[in-house]
């Protein structure tokens, strides 16, 4: 009796850790396609706070739902919706850079985490900062 416990035991586990980290591309799933992926302020004075906003379509075949976004830094900090984004809506997400102890050519990304087959997406903000005063 114990030994098939264990063995059953042993099994379920087996099977619940048989899996890889591939996206699963099979069923319904929202598409995050933006307008944009990556934008340059060109160049700006150090301490300047500039902002910009990349606009997405939710394109795929079910609601979007944006569960995290994270800048490289904290000196990049995005603004994202929080309520699903139903198929065929479009949305934004804002972009805030801090150039504050920053100098010279800059490249920040934001990385958003939602129920897409991929599970993530990048954006890419760039900038050349020049010494203030």
């Amino acid at each position: 009796m114990i030994k098939k416990t264990i063995f059953l035991f042993i099994a379920a586990l087996a099977i619940s850790c048989n899996h890889d980290d591939k996206p699963n591309t099979s069923g319904s799933f929202p598409v995050m396609t933006f307008t944009e992926k990556e934008y340059d302020f060109g160049t700006i004075t150090q301490g300047e706070i500039v902002e910009h906003v990349f606009t997405f379509k939710n394109t795929g075949t079910s609601d979007l739902l944006i569960s995290n976004a994270v800048g490289s830094c904290g000196c990049t900090i995005p603004e994202y919706p929080k309520e699903s984004v139903k198929v065929g809506e479009t949305q934004s997400i804002r972009v805030k850079f801090n150039s504050a102890g920053k100098s010279g050519h800059q490249t920040k990304t934001v990385t958003i985490t939602a129920n897409t087959a991929t599970k993530t997406e990048k954006l890419t903000i760039k900038a050349s900062i020049n010494p203030a005063g």
